[in-house]
């Protein structure tokens, strides 16, 4: 991410661009009947993110890089119309804006199918989330991680 967006929490206006080309050649490739469906849904994700709220979706936006930089196994889909992270087709976290669902914050959730639970019986499935400081962003890193180990 370029210094510019660190400040905002979100991608700057080149990696925005870069989302909005990869969105577009998705699609091209779609329409030409060499769309694979993870092709089309991650093109229906990044669609999604690029709808949403300035706020909602300089989050959105970094939660899809860190998901899918660091579980490279798990593919974007909708779920219940936000972008969400599956594997073998199961859901695994998913982001649900705040704009959206007219809540005073947006969510970052983890279903069933993560990998965190232990033996304290307590973890975490929802976090609330209203920026992206350098702590959540590690927060979120480790917890996808875990989530797919």
């Amino acid at each position: 991410m370029s210094a510019d967006s660190s400040a905002t929490g979100g991608f700057s206006e080149e990696e925005r661009a870069a989302i909005k080309e990869r969105a577009a050649e998705l699609k091209k490739e779609a329409s030409r009947g060499h769309g694979s469906k993870a092709a089309a849904e991650e093109r229906d994700v990044l669609s999604k993110i690029a709808e949403m709220e300035p706020s909602d979706r300089a989050m959105a936006e970094r939660i899809h890089a860190i998901v899918t930089a660091n579980a490279p196994e798990l593919s974007p889909k909708l779920y219940y119309g936000q972008p969400a992270y599956a594997r073998k087709g199961k859901v695994v976290c998913f982001f649900r804006s705040g704009h959206v669902d007219k809540e005073p914050y947006s969510t970052f959730s983890f279903t069933a199918e993560a990998n965190l639970s232990d033996d304290s019986g307590l973890w975490p499935t929802s976090f609330a989330v209203t920026g992206l400081s350098d702590e959540a962003v590690k927060t979120i890193t480790a917890l996808v991680k875990q989530a797919v180990s």
